[in-house]
C-alpha cells in the first residue's frame, strides 16, 4: 500500500508540472534550489574531510600536497568546462589528457604518502 501511495504522489506532482501554469518555472527553481543544497552539502563534507585530516595533508611535504591540491584545482575545472571541451575533437582530447594528468598526480602522491 505504501509504495502505491508514493507512485500516486509522484504522478500527482508530474501531472501538476505538466498542465498547471508556471509550474514548469517552479519545477526549475526546485531542481536548481536541491543542486545548491547538494553543492553546500559536498562543500561541507569536503571541509570536515580537511579538519579531519590536515596533519596528514601537512605530512606529505610541500611538493607533494602542491601536486595534489593542483590535481584537485585541475579536475574541478576540468569537469567544470566538460560540455565547452567535448564541442571539439582537440577540446575531447584536451579534456581526457588533463583528467588522465590529474589522475596520475593524485596516485603519485598517494603512493608517496604510502612509503616510509
Amino acid at each position: 500500500m505504501r509504495n502505491v501511495r508514493n507512485v500516486v504522489i509522484i504522478l500527482a506532482l508530474a501531472a501538476a508540472v505538466a498542465f498547471l501554469p508556471a509550474a514548469g518555472i517552479g519545477a526549475t527553481f526546485l531542481s536548481w534550489l536541491l543542486g545548491v543544497a547538494f553543492l553546500a552539502a559536498l562543500a561541507w563534507f569536503i571541509a570536515r574531510l580537511y579538519r579531519e585530516y590536515r596533519l596528514t595533508l601537512y605530512g606529505l611535504g610541500d611538493r607533494n600536497r602542491g601536486l595534489l591540491y593542483c590535481a584537485v584545482g585541475v579536475t574541478v575545472l576540468t569537469l567544470t568546462a566538460t560540455r565547452l571541451m567535448w564541442e571539439t575533437a582537440a577540446g575531447t582530447v584536451a579534456w581526457f589528457a588533463l583528467l588522465g594528468a590529474a589522475i596520475w598526480a593524485a596516485v603519485y602522491v598517494y603512493r608517496g604518502a604510502r612509503e616510509y
